[in-house]
């Protein structure tokens, strides 16, 4: 575990990662990572839990919280539970990384700005800024933003293209604590192998499913056994109403096929060894509004 470093002092601290929905906040954590921790997918939302992403360097450790997007819309008991999760994030880190996208701050980013510490220091990172049209349309942006809150350093990245990363762990760096570190220098995430499993067939539902069904399902790992390198993973999709499994399961099981496929390739890229994945589909009728379900569910 790295206490010194050819720098000098070494550094180590929290960092919440909050912002709106799709803003690329997991793909930013996975970037600095370099390995796939947390799950994404074009469609907003994608991201329930309270996900911690472990990066360390000669000189520092970071201990990043990757929070769900704040929710503003649809609020239920699933909603609630992970804006519950973001604000207490809030009052446990030692720096808090905003991410907006370049070019876009609206109502929804406005909420976030509203709940952001005043008590630790707040980074603004603007994401996606490859995505821009007119380059000399971000330096307004900036001066738009700037005003709204004492943010300690502003950096613009682009995640998805590696741009300004470097310069983001720098300016958090300065302003973690000086400390040992807390995790082994090889800890990439304080999640089992179990949570990390159910995350990538999310991911998948996520991604080769339509618009609206991935908001009404969970997946829930019932059974994970492991035998040497192989895992054995038995894992139900749960979903709200007896319409939807059809959906999920595809004609003549194709679509769970395809989920299941791509679900063990990930998990084997993950874990470094074969996995024998199986995945059913239940239906139980309204759990993300019922309390006790949600909480059931590890949110």
């Amino acid at each position: 575990m790295p206490e010194n470093s050819p720098c000098g002092t070494f550094r180590c601290g929290t960092i919440a990662i909050v912002g709106r929905p799709n803003v690329g906040k997991s793909t930013l954590l996975n970037h600095v990572l370099g390995v796939k921790l947390s799950i994404t997918s074009r469609k907003a939302q994608t991201t329930r839990h309270r996900l911690l992403g472990i990066h360390t360097t000669d000189d520092a450790q970071f201990v990043f919280v990757d929070t769900p997007g704040f929710q503003t819309r649809y609020i239920n008991a699933l909603n609630r539970a992970m804006n519950k999760t973001v604000r207490q994030v809030l009052s446990e880190v030692d720096v808090v990384l905003f991410v907006v996208e370049a070019g876009k701050f609206g109502a929804a980013d406005e909420q976030v700005l509203e709940i952001l510490p005043a008590a630790v220091p707040v980074l603004l990172a603007i994401n996606k800024v490859d995505t821009l049209d007119d380059k000399g349309s971000l330096l307004p942006f900036i001066e738009k933003i700037a005003p709204r809150f004492n943010f300690a350093e502003m950096i613009p990245v682009s995640a998805k293209k590696n741009l300004q990363i470097d310069q983001l762990l720098g300016a958090l760096r300065r302003h973690l604590p000086e400390q040992p570190a807390i995790y082994g220098e090889d800890e990439f995430t304080d999640r089992n192998e179990r949570f990390l499993a159910a995350e990538i067939v999310r991911e998948k539902l996520f991604r080769l499913l339509g618009e609206e069904i991935p908001y009404a399902l969970t997946v829930e790992i019932e059974k994970f056994e492991q035998d040497g390198k192989l895992r054995r993973i038995h894992a139900a999709v749960i979903v709200d109403k007896d319409n939807q499994k059809p959906i999920v399961i595809g004609k003549g099981g194709e679509k769970l096929k395809r989920i299941s496929t791509e679900a063990r390739q990930d998990m084997e890229s993950l874990f470094g060894g074969k996995v024998w994945l199986e995945i059913w589909v239940k239906v139980r009728g309204g759990w993300a509004d019922d309390e006790r379900a949600v909480k059931s569910l590890g949110y």
